[in-house]
This record gives structure tokens, C-alpha cells and sequence, in this order.
């Protein structure tokens, strides 16, 4: 990697590492690592005896946070915990922990800046790239193939089901007349002649929403996170914490459907009444913060 990203900021750090209540000696798992913003964060934290597990299943940004990692270890000297990276999606949490081995977890599950901004990866629409939009760039579907072999029917039913945009079939109506569609610019421009912005927007929300459609389609996204919020229960130790950020209004519904369920069964003590949002401070160093939404539940020392 050529690029460095030391200046990546974690959303809602501060309220992250409050809600977590990490302690010395302790094990947190960050099941989102990125960059290692949060996870910096939490290893400063632990103690010589605490343990962070991280997953990622992207192998560029777990590069660099491994680079990260061990500079603040080497920083920590003694006093640096064990830190055990996993190269994969966290769905596949239960597979490498036991039951009631974790004192605390975090997922954050925003695409981080770094594939944003990064036009080889194809995930933006503000810089013209090739149609990927893989987490994971060494396997798995690729965006293009999904907006060239999709019928026309299948993309509108994903725009409208992932993207929730409105205007779904005249959407892909576009896609399929403008195929074949290579590129994230030429997207971009097929889906704004379909659907212009208004006079107060300065790039399309169809835009905005289809990009995000057919990256949720291509990563299995909200799979993902059903299958982690699932086996969280039987991970965290009695008194121990979750913390999930969510940045669109799908995710935060199955978070917080999820939480209400488990509150009900007895498994969660839900800590956050109203998802806790950026403040202005936050809002002027990282805009991105915007639409992130945090919720946090205790595991009951009772419970299924």
C-alpha cells in the first residue's frame, strides 16, 4: 500500500470506548477493525493481560491496521496486550471463539474511508473506478457482474429492497438500456439521467441509494450482521457489553430489533434509550459521522 491513512477518524470513538467499559486483563473483540481506529483505541486500554481479537475480511485495510497494531504495542512495550487478527467477515465469530469468552464487542459496520476514497476499489461515486465493491477483494461477486447479468426485474427488486429508492424500475430500466455498464462513473451517470437530483441536492439520492443497494447486495451485508447479532449472546460473558454503529436505516433496524427482542427474552439490558448520534464537534472534523448511529446493551447475567 502506498497510501497512508494514520489520519482516518473513528466514528463516535469516545462513546464507543465508554459504552464498552473496557478494563485491564480483559478480551473485546472488534468484529469491524478498518483501520484500526477503534482498536487502537481498546489496546491502549487492556493491559498487559488484556487480548484484542480483531476481524476484517478486507486484506488492504488489514495491512495497514496490523502496521498500526504493533506500533502501538511497541509504544506500550510491557504493557501491551495479546492481539489476535482474523482475516475474515465476522459472521464467522462463532467459529473461532468460544461460548462466554468475551468481555466486551464492537462492530462498526460503515464502508471505511479508505475503500471510499479509493477509486480502484469501485465503491464511490464522486471518482470514476471499475464496478467492484467487494469487502473482500480476493473473491465473491463483483458489482458489475450484478448490474450487467441481473435481469430487470432482480436490479429494481434490490434497489428498492436494499436502496429503498422509489424510483427502482425506472432506475434500472437505465442500467439494462446502458448496458454494458463498466465503470462507477458511468453508473453514476445512467442512474442520474434516470432519476435527476432535486434543485437542493447536489448529487442525486438515486445515486446515493443504488450505489448502496448494490454494494449491500454484493457483500451480503445485512446476512452479515443478522448472523453476528445472533451469536453475540452466546460469546459475551454475563455483565459484558455490545456496541454496534449503524449508518443507514436497514442496519439500525436490525440492530435495534434485535436488541428489543433479546430484552424481552431476558439476554439484553439495553444501555442506549435513543441510538446515540455525533456531536458538532465530531459533525465538523468527520461529516461522515452524520448518519452514524450507535446502540449499546449489556449481556444479562441470566438469559438465553
Amino acid at each position: 500500500m502506498t497510501i497512508s491513512k494514520e489520519k482516518h477518524a473513528p466514528v463516535l470513538f469516545e462513546e464507543s470506548i465508554r459504552f464498552l467499559r473496557v478494563r485491564p486483563g480483559t478480551t473485546v473483540v472488534d468484529c469491524t477493525v478498518g483501520l484500526a481506529g477503534h482498536a487502537a483505541g481498546i489496546v491502549r486500554l487492556l493491559g498487559a493481560e488484556g487480548h484484542l481479537i480483531g476481524f476484517e475480511w478486507d486484506a488492504d485495510a488489514m495491512e495497514l491496521a496490523k502496521a498500526k497494531l504493533d506500533r502501538v504495542c511497541h509504544e506500550l512495550g510491557s504493557n501491551a496486550p495479546r492481539v489476535t487478527l482474523i482475516g475474515e467477515a465476522f459472521s464467522s465469530i462463532a467459529k473461532h471463539l468460544p461460548p462466554a469468552s468475551v468481555d466486551g464487542l464492537i462492530a462498526d459496520f460503515g464502508v471505511s474511508s479508505m475503500q471510499l476514497d479509493e477509486a480502484a476499489r469501485g465503491f464511490s461515486f464522486m471518482a470514476d473506478g471499475p464496478l467492484l465493491m467487494r469487502m473482500d477483494s480476493r473473491s465473491g461477486l463483483t458489482a458489475a457482474q450484478v448490474v450487467n447479468e441481473a435481469t430487470e426485474r432482480e436490479l429494481a427488486d434490490l434497489i428498492y429492497e436494499y436502496g429503498e429508492e422509489r424510483r427502482s424500475r425506472r432506475i434500472a430500466r437505465a442500467i439494462v438500456r446502458g448496458r454494458p455498464v463498466t465503470t462507477t462513473g458511468q453508473l453514476a451517470r445512467i442512474v442520474t439521467s434516470a432519476a435527476p437530483a432535486m434543485k437542493h441536492e447536489r448529487i442525486s439520492t438515486a445515486v446515493v441509494k443504488t450505489f448502496q443497494a448494490i454494494r449491500i447486495y454484493v457483500n451480503h451485508e445485512l446476512d452479515e450482521i443478522r448472523t453476528l447479532l445472533e451469536a453475540a449472546p452466546k460469546l459475551l460473558k454475563p455483565s459484558a457489553r455490545m456496541v454496534v454503529i449503524c449508518f443507514h436505516s436497514l442496519e439500525d433496524r436490525i440492530a435495534k430489533d434485535s436488541l428489543r427482542e433479546g430484552a424481552k427474552e431476558g439476554i439484553w439490558e439495553i444501555l442506549t434509550k435513543k441510538p446515540v448520534t455525533a456531536g458538532e464537534i465530531e459533525l465538523d472534523r468527520n461529516p461522515r459521522s452524520r448518519s452514524a448511529k450507535l446502540r449499546a446493551a449489556e449481556r444479562k447475567v441470566t438469559g438465553c
